[in-house]
C-alpha cells in the first residue's frame, strides 16, 4: 500500500504506532508537526543580522533551509520530533564541581558517548519501521547534523515551550534532553503545539549567566556564551570574558542548572551517556597533561573531540588562570610555554600573568602585535 492510499483512520493508527515505537527505542517523548516555520524564519534572520552567531558562519550559509524542511527532504509534509533524557548524575553534583575551582567542568551532555550517533541510529530504525508499513514513504533523519530549527519544531510538536534561555523546557522533564527529528512525506495527523509559556516573571537564567550572554529573554548573543567560546570559537578567547569562564572547559550548564523546572528532570537510563574517562570529576591539571594522542583516544566517540586538542588546552589554560595560585599549577602552565600552538602559548601566558607570573614573552608578543597594527 502506498502513502497516498492510506485512509485517515489508518494514518491516525500509524501515528500512534510511531509514538509507541519511539518509546520502545528509548525516546521519552514523540510528537508530530507540520513544516510551517514562517514566524521562526523571521526571528532567525533578525538574529543573524545582528551578528549574534559570531563565527558560526554555517548558521547563515544555508539560506532558508533551516526554516523550510521541504528543502531538506523534497515533499516533506510532517516532522516527527523526539527527545531523549541525558542527565547522568544525582542533582547537586554538577554544581558542586563548579564550586571546586581546581576541578574541570564539562557540560553534562558531553561526558558520555556522542549523542548524535546514538540518536541517529535510533531514528533511522524508526524510519525503517515506518517504511515496513508504507514501503514507498520517504524519510530523512536529523540530530543536530543539518540546518534544522529543532526547538521550534519540538515546540510545535507539543514537546514543551522555548524558555527565556532559548532551551526547550518540558514541565515534567525540565530541559536536560536531546532533540532529534525525522522528516517524512506522510500526511500524518499533527499534535497540538505546546499551549502555554511557563517561565513567567522568572529571570534566573538571564541573571546568573556568567558572561551575561543574554541580550534579552529568548535572545542569546553566542559571542559571549561559554559554550560558544569553548567549543565553536577557534583562536583567542576575548580576554575580558576569560575570568568569567571559571573552570568550565567544554560547554556550560549554568542557565539550565538554575532553571526551577529542572527539579523535574530525570536521570538518563542510557548507559552510553554515563561519564567516561572521569570527565565528570577530573582535575584540571590531569586533563591539561593529555597529549594529543591521549586526547584523541579518550574522546573517541565523544562530542568533545569536535573542539580539538589545541582548543582543549586553550580552555584548560584559561581555567587554570582562574584557579587558586599553587606551585603545581604554575609549573604545569610553564611546561606548556613551549607548545607549538601560538594560541595555547598566548592563553598560558595570560594564565601565568593572572598568578602574578608576567613573562618577558608576554611583553614581547604584545609589542609585536602593536607593531603589526602600526
Amino acid at each position: 500500500m502506498t502513502n497516498d492510499t492510506y485512509s485517515q483512520p489508518q494514518l491516525n493508527q500509524l501515528a500512534g504506532d510511531i509514538k509507541q515505537w519511539a518509546q520502545e527505542l528509548g525516546f521519552q517523548q514523540c510528537g508530530v508537526t507540520d513544516v510551517d516555520l514562517g514566524h521562526h524564519e523571521d526571528a532567525l534572520k533578525d538574529w543573524l543580522s545582528k551578528g549574534y552567531h559570531g563565527s558560526m558562519n554555517y548558521m547563515a550559509d544555508h539560506g532558508n533551509k533551516r526554516s523550510r524542511p521541504a528543502e531538506l527532504l523534497p515533499g516533506a509534509l510532517r516532522v516527527i520530533s523526539v527527545r531523549m533524557d541525558y542527565w547522568p548524575e544525582q542533582k547537586g553534583k554538577a554544581q558542586a564541581r563548579l564550586e571546586q575551582d581546581q576541578s574541570a567542568y564539562v557540560s553534562r551532555y558531553a561526558v558520555g558517548r556522542d549523542y548524535h550517533k546514538l540518536m541517529r541510529k535510533r531514528l533511522a530504525q524508526l524510519g525503517k519501521r515506518i517504511q515496513e508499513e508504507i514501503a514507498e514513504s520517504a524519510y530523512r533523519v536529523f540530530v543536530d547534523s543539518a540546518p534544522v530549527l529543532e526547538r521550534a519544531l519540538a515546540q510545535k510538536a507539543g514537546l514543551g515551550w522555548i524558555g527565556k534561555n532559548t532551551m526547550l523546557i518540558n514541565p515534567k522533564a525540565g530541559s536536560y534532553f536531546f532533540l532529534g527529528e525525522l522528516f517524512t512525506d506522510l500526511p500524518l495527523p499533527i499534535d497540538a503545539p505546546y499551549p502555554k509559556y511557563h517561565c513567567g516573571s522568572c529571570s534566573a537564567c538571564l541573571d546568573l549567566c556568567p558572561t551575561k550572554a543574554f541580550v534579552a529573554p529568548h535572545i542569546l548573543d553566542a559571542r559571549r556564551c561559554i559554550s560558544y567560546l569553548t567549543i565553536e570559537l577557534k583562536g583567542d578567547i576575548p580576554e575580558e570574558l576569560r575570568p568569567m569562564m571559571g573552570n568550565r572547559i567544554f560547554g556550560c550548564d549554568d542557565c539550565q542548572m538554575v532553571c526551577p523546572w529542572n527539579k523535574f528532570s530525570r536521570l538518563t537510563g542510557e548507559k552510553d551517556f554515563s561519564p567516561r574517562h572521569r570527565l565528570d570529576s577530573a582535575e584540571l591539571l590531569e586533563l591539561f597533561e593529555w597529549t594529543e594522542e591521549q586526547f584523541l583516544n579518550n574522546t573517541e566517540g565523544s562530542a568533545i573531540r569536535r573542539t580539538g586538542h589545541e582548543s582543549w588546552l586553550r580552555n584548560i589554560a584559561v581555567a587554570l588562570g582562574n584557579a587558586p595560585t599553587t606551585p603545581t599549577i604554575i609549573a604545569a602552565l610553564k611546561g606548556k610555554l613551549s607548545h607549538p600552538s601560538v594560541i595555547v602559548q598566548e592563553h598560558v601566558r595570560w594564565a601565568l600573568a593572572r598568578h602574578g607570573e608576567p613573562l618577558a614573552e608576554t611583553t614581547e608578543r604584545q609589542e609585536t602585535d602593536k607593531s603589526s597594527v602600526r
